[in-house]
């Protein structure tokens, strides 16, 4: 029986290829769940109300911070105490949503599933991405005094100390990286547990390899910005 307190918050922007098997593989663990779709430009949303999903359906688009921060509003204001981000994409894998559960319920306010934590065989992204996850790995170690392995992953779990601080702020743009180093610096402790991603089951990636600079030079400035304005508690 699936621990009831926990909420499976599904970001879905243009995910009308793989939402159904996403949502499905989330519904075999037993947790609740909510499909946030982002303003959708396919049938995205037509697909949810079709196969009955439980959707929160955004009047227009936010980007992937802005629909994660409703995400956890939602987890809020309906009484769940851990939440969890599982992207519509179909590269997260359902198996391991009771181990980031488990990791929150053992004291940790924020918990990252790791691809890089330990070898593994699953979907690792492409090399640039791989040279800007060590960059911005780098980073937080450096501004944040935090280690994170995979500091781009999606695949997250937030315990209440965690959904406050995000329900009241949260970055818009590639917001995983400056969204560690505010939780560092307020104080929230972090863990990282291993897991493995399969590629994309359908869509478009929001960050493509003429994007990679732009991204790791952003998300650098935002990371030191977030740094410089929080001082760290705790």
């Amino acid at each position: 029986m699936a621990d009831q307190s926990v909420l499976v918050i599904i970001p879905a922007y243009n995910e009308a290829a793989s939402i159904v098997a996403t949502v499905n593989a989330v519904i075999a663990t037993g947790f609740d769940y909510v499909v946030v779709n982002d303003g959708s430009r396919d049938n995205t949303l037509d697909i949810c109300r079709e196969h009955g999903f439980n959707v929160l359906d955004l009047p227009q688009n936010l980007g992937i911070g802005g629909a994660v921060q409703a995400g956890h509003k939602y987890a809020r204001a309906h009484g769940y105490s851990i939440d969890i981000q599982f992207d519509g994409d179909g590269q997260h894998d359902a198996s391991y949503l009771e181990a980031l559960v488990d990791a929150v319920h053992e004291g940790r306010d924020l918990v990252i599933g790791s691809r890089f934590l330990e070898p593994t065989d699953g979907f690792q992204s492409t090399v640039m991405r791989r040279v800007g996850k060590t960059w911005l790995s780098g980073c937080l170690k450096l501004m944040a005094r935090v280690r994170v392995t995979d500091p781009t992953s999606g695949f997250r779990a937030c315990g209440p100390r965690a959904i406050e601080l995000f329900c009241n702020s949260y970055p818009i743009d590639y917001p995983e990286p400056e969204s560690i180093a505010l939780a560092a610096r307020s104080g929230l402790t972090l863990g990282e547990i291993p897991v493995v991603m399969h590629e994309r089951q359908g869509g478009v990636s929001s960050i493509n390899a003429l994007a990679s600079v732009y991204y790791m030079i952003k998300v650098s400035l935002a990371i030191a910005i977030t740094c410089a304005f929080h001082h760290r508690k705790g």
